[in-house]
């Protein structure tokens, strides 16, 4: 079956461990057109398809790159505009970005996106009006839930497979970032860190457990991790330093052995492009609901 490739287009120092470690407005090192040509090669030879989560910085800073992907048939969704935490933003200040980063993504391929990740899926219970605010900028579907936690961001008991999203002004798909029950724990295994931290046999084999359950595993990656010649972050906690850098060498070869094993397409073909059904209603300050989707789920056709 097919699994869901999605990166975020990001520079080498986006990073939200600790305040201040990158200056929006600061010139720093170019490292993401090289990276993220390389990402293109390796998709364009396993002909996967890929969702590219972007900043809105990005896009104004290299139209010409956005235009490629895209170009390359690959999805071009937002990723904010300066990858600032959620929720460290007040409700204004989040819709303010957000519009920022569809107004250059638009200029760069001459289209809106349809999709939304929040930067480090800085969504929480206490962020609710997050989901208000894509809607009423026209954004389709979201990608910011992480079920698990970590110091950085997480939502453990959102519902792990793709579900109706619930909130004042309506609802909405998300497509929370794949993890594989273990007890009562959700293990992340699905991009990043996880896939550089674990052996590729424990990826494969969280890949097939989740592909037999009839669900695809959405996978996530950003084109730093690729890079071994990258610039250091300075003033990165041992903690932090570990899990940005950690096994960066061997990331490439490890991606180009899951692309050969597994087969990929975007969030919008996934979601749009093929009848799914999605039969777990939830909103962020209510337990999931499972339904049929005939009975109050949500059953999209392309």
């Amino acid at each position: 079956m097919e699994n869901v490739l999605t990166i975020d287009l990001e520079e080498w120092y986006h990073a939200n461990y600790e305040d201040n470690l990158f200056q929006p407005g600061q010139d720093y090192e170019e490292r993401v057109i090289g990276n993220t040509n390389k990402m293109l090669d390796l998709f364009d030879r396993y002909q996967a398809k890929a969702t590219f989560f972007t900043l809105g910085m990005i896009a104004e800073k290299y139209p010409e790159l956005v235009r490629l992907i895209h170009k390359r048939g690959h999805e071009i969704a937002s990723h904010g505009y300066g990858h600032q935490l959620i929720y460290n933003q007040s409700e204004q200040e989040f819709e303010e970005d957000l519009q920022k980063s569809i107004i250059t993504i638009e200029k760069a391929i001459g289209q809106r996106p349809k999709g939304f990740r929040a930067p480090s899926w800085s969504v929480k219970h206490e962020t609710p009006w997050v989901f208000s605010v894509l809607k009423r900028n026209g954004i389709e579907y979201d990608a910011s839930i992480f079920p698990v936690k970590t110091f950085l961001y997480g939502i453990p008991d959102a519902p792990r497979m793709p579900f109706q999203m619930n909130f004042r002004e309506g609802s909405m798909l998300e497509f929370p970032t794949s993890t594989v029950q273990l007890g009562s724990k959700n293990v992340p295994f699905s991009g990043g860190f996880y896939f550089r931290f674990l052996p590729y046999a424990v990826i494969r084999r969280m890949f097939r457990v989740l592909n037999k359950a009839g669900q695809p595993v959405i996978f996530y990656l950003h084109p730093r991790e690729i890079d071994p010649h990258q610039p250091k972050l300075e003033k990165l906690s041992f903690r932090d330093h570990f899990i940005h850098y950690y096994q960066i060498g061997s990331c490439e070869r490890k991606l180009e052995k899951l692309l050969r094993e597994f087969r990929f397409t975007t969030v919008e073909n996934y979601l749009f492009h093929s009848q799914k059904e999605f039969d777990v209603v939830w909103s962020l300050n209510e337990s999931a609901v499972y339904r049929p989707a005939g009975a109050g789920g949500r059953t999209i056709s392309g």
